[in-house]
C-alpha cells in the first residue's frame, strides 16, 4: 500500500513537466502542418536512394560470382556454384524489379520510380 502512494506521488510531481513538453512539441509541430509538400522531390528522393543500393547490390553480386570462380579455382565446387548462383541473383535483381514494373504498368504512376537504364 505505502509502495502505491510512492509511484503515485513521484507521477504527480512529473506530470506538471511532461504536460508542459508535450505542449510545447504539440505547437512545434503545428508549423509543420501548414508547409507545402512536394511529392514529386519526395519520389526523386526515394528513386535516387533506390538506385544509389541497387549499385551496391549489383557491384557486390558481381564480386559474388567472382568469389565463386575462385572457390571452384580451389577445388570447392559446391560453395563455388553456391556463390556463383547468389551473385548472379544479387546482381541481377535490379533488372528483374525493372522487368516487372514494366510488365505490370507501374512505371508511370508509381510512388517510386526505379531509376532509368
Amino acid at each position: 500500500m505505502k509502495l502505491t502512494k510512492k509511484i503515485a506521488t513521484k507521477v504527480r510531481s512529473r506530470l506538471p513537466s511532461l504536460l508542459t513538453i508535450a505542449v510545447i512539441l504539440a505547437l512545434n509541430t503545428v508549423s509543420a502542418f501548414g508547409q507545402a509538400f512536394n511529392s514529386t522531390e519526395l519520389k526523386t528522393g526515394i528513386s535516387n536512394s533506390l538506385a544509389v543500393i541497387m549499385m551496391f547490390g549489383f557491384v557486390l553480386g558481381i564480386s559474388c560470382v567472382i568469389y565463386g570462380g575462385f572457390a571452384i579455382r580451389r577445388g570447392d565446387v559446391d560453395q563455388g556454384k553456391m556463390s556463383i548462383i547468389g551473385g548472379a541473383i544479387i546482381a541481377a535483381a535490379p533488372a528483374v524489379i525493372f522487368a516487372f514494373y514494366k510488365i505490370f504498368g507501374l512505371d508511370a504512376n508509381s510512388s517510386v520510380g526505379v531509376g532509368n537504364f
